[in-house]
């Protein structure tokens, strides 16, 4: 099963860094982690830019057991 690594507004929308997400593409892992996390992790993700294992990656992108998926929002600091 992949992971799934969450930072930031996601991480907290989410309430957790890290899951286990079952999934074969980006796409079904995000669907299964929206409907376990909810409709304001879901609001989120067309925010966010996509890695799968330090890669830039998009939802039809496949994955398998052990691959690392992350989901990075925009971040501004100053």
């Amino acid at each position: 099963m992949p992971t799934l690594r969450l930072f930031a507004t996601v991480r907290v929308a989410a309430g957790t860094g890290k899951a286990q997400i079952e999934g074969n593409t980006v796409g079904e892992v995000l669907d299964n982690a929206s409907s376990e996390f909810g409709d304001a992790f879901a609001d989120l993700i067309p925010i966010c830019r996509i890695w799968v294992n330090g890669a830039t990656a998009d939802a039809s992108t496949a994955v398998k057991s052990g691959d690392e998926v992350a989901l990075l929002p925009p971040v501004s600091g100053g």
